[in-house]
């Protein structure tokens, strides 16, 4: 069930393309977790004659340990692309073939076969070609379309209390308790995980958790789709479709950073209270939002408001005592007068920004001859301070 940190880990890692149409960001963070077990994939261009112009994204989240989610994001694509022509039906049977071979595959390696290393992966993807989304999942990360200003596609989690999950686990011989097979593993599909692959007399898609992935084929809407987001489960815990999707829709208007905006889910997933590895990639297709000189405006004058509040907090007299950062974000929730948040995140979508007031004015006290507005104004002006934000 994984232990955690004293503290989280908050460096990023990040990165962004363009390429056939479209752009991407992704993020991932450790966060409270001993070890960062999510892994991704972002390919502009397949290696394949004729295939320059598709594109592939994909979000693993490891369990157990790191080495499937790991050789995934460097192989699954290679294995999904022995298909053959790109008919439909052909990349449809190729991402499946694609799936259950690696998974085969792998199980070769000696230290998943002796069990010394018993780590499993989810896997989430979307393969675009220029008529076509192939979306494919297997295990709880999530992909979901944002289409015409709403959440038009997300895939199926594949849990084990589902009825149909739960039907093979106990064809299978297993049991599920506490919403988990055999009491232990939280997903019901997923590569690697041999332990639970091992059932004699059952092909590998019966086993108690199978790899076989759902896989979704949707025409592409140029005049309507605005982006996709692949994420993992600690995204998914703290925010819903809807949530997440309102949430990079408000942000998609204030910049057209995306590595930011990722790094922006990642920050409030974790102010929101995920305990988990956090990744999310973001796609943009050519109808994403645009940046709107109206949204910059509101979100500058929210952010000088939540300044001006932390600095009216932590300019009260010494005697009442210097509020904690929990005492101020308290308040701040209490504030009925506040200019509205960003959708889907709300008050956690700001924490960074008044952390970083709040930590610049806490060393300070007015009998220590600093005035807090002197304070501020420095922090303001300093170049660690984006008043773009």
């Amino acid at each position: 069930m994984g232990a955690f940190l004293d503290k989280p880990k908050m460096e990023k890692h990040n990165a962004h393309g363009e390429g056939n149409g479209i752009r991407y960001g992704l993020s991932s963070m450790q966060g409270w977790r001993v070890e960062m077990e999510d892994a991704h994939t972002a390919a502009l261009g397949l290696p394949a004659p004729g295939l320059t112009d598709w594109s592939f994204f994909a979000v693993y989240d490891g369990h157990a340990g790191s080495r499937v989610a790991n050789y995934c994001a460097k192989h699954l694509l290679e294995h999904i692309m022995g298909a053959g022509a790109p008919t439909v039906e052909a990349v449809k049977a190729g991402i499946r073939a694609g799936f259950l071979g690696i998974d085969e595959h792998m199980r070769g390696f000696s230290d998943l076969r002796n069990g010394t290393d018993r780590s499993g992966s989810t896997a989430v993807g979307v393969l675009l070609s220029p008529e076509h989304f192939f979306f494919m999942n297997c295990g709880d990360s999530r992909a979901v379309l944002y289409r015409n200003s709403q959440v038009c596609f997300s895939t199926h989690d594949h849990k084990p209390c589902n009825p149909h999950e739960r039907e093979r686990i106990q064809n299978a011989g297993g049991s599920v308790m506490i919403q988990r097979v055999n009491g232990s593993l939280a997903v019901s599909r997923a590569l690697g995980d041999y332990d639970y692959k091992c059932v004699v007399g059952r092909g590998p898609t019966e086993q108690l958790v199978s790899p076989e992935p759902e896989v979704c084929e949707m025409l592409r809407t140029p005049e309507q789709d605005q982006f996709v987001v692949l994420a993992c489960d600690g995204i998914w815990d703290v925010m819903s479709n809807e949530e997440l999707c309102d949430f990079v829709k408000s942000r998609l208007e204030v910049s057209d950073d995306l590595e930011r905006i990722c790094n922006e889910v990642v920050d409030t997933c974790l102010h929101k209270g995920s305990r988990d590895n956090m990744s999310v990639v973001l796609v943009c297709l050519p109808n994403t939002p645009k940046v709107s000189e109206e949204a910059v405006r509101r979100d500058g004058e929210l952010n000088r408001y939540l300044e001006s509040r932390v600095e009216a907090m932590l300019s009260r007299p010494a005697d009442e005592g210097f509020p904690d950062l929990a005492t101020v974000m308290r308040n701040l929730s209490a504030d009925g007068s506040m200019p509205a948040l960003p959708p889907g995140g709300g008050l956690a979508s700001k924490q960074s920004v008044i952390e970083a007031v709040y930590n610049s004015l806490s060393p300070y006290r007015e009998e220590e001859g600093v005035s807090i507005r002197r304070a501020i104004r420095d922090f303001v002006a300093s170049s660690s301070f984006d008043k773009s934000k």
